[in-house]
């Protein structure tokens, strides 16, 4: 591509209207504990061993899964995604959707379940959420989901386990 004066501004423009978005893009989980205080800590040796090197990489330093790897994605059965690092309830299988990403998506979670903080790692300003028991990493919430909510939490399909009824 060419680089002259009206791909440049183009180029500045998408970069601030991604970090427009990004801005926009905020959860209304509550903001996961500062102090790193949660009901189940392990070593980072302990988290390795339990979990395996995927999932840890997910779960404890906030990495990402390729998308469209996750068996979760089929998972239509009636129960609990729950989190994979403490077995947490976190999302009810009713409320998971088909969102075309990639990754398992559902319009909300289950009530104390999840906590937030915000990622300014790509483009812009994102809504981190995390496990509220654990601080596992699970994945974004995005404003551009189904109703009733209209939020979509995208989520690591190594972040989860799904629990049958």
């Amino acid at each position: 591509m060419k680089l002259d004066r009206r791909n440049f501004v183009w180029s500045g423009a998408t970069l601030l209207g991604l970090g427009g978005l990004g801005y926009l893009m905020r959860g209304t989980a509550p903001a996961l504990a500062s102090d790193g205080n949660y009901a189940v800590t392990m070593t980072d040796e302990e988290w390795r061993a339990k979990l395996g090197d995927a999932a840890y990489d997910v779960l404890r330093h906030e990495g990402t899964e390729r998308a469209f790897t996750s068996p979760l994605l089929e998972e239509h059965r009636v129960g609990v995604f729950a989190c994979a690092g403490c077995d947490l309830p976190l999302y009810k299988s009713d409320t998971k959707f088909e969102s075309g990403t990639g990754w398992p998506s559902f319009y909300t979670y289950i009530d104390g379940a999840l906590g937030t903080k915000v990622d300014n790692s790509l483009f812009g300003q994102r809504t981190e959420v995390h496990c509220s028991r654990c601080g596992g990493h699970q994945g974004h919430v995005f404003e551009d989901g189904p109703q009733p909510t209209g939020l979509r939490y995208c989520i690591n399909g190594l972040a989860i386990k799904f629990i049958a009824a």
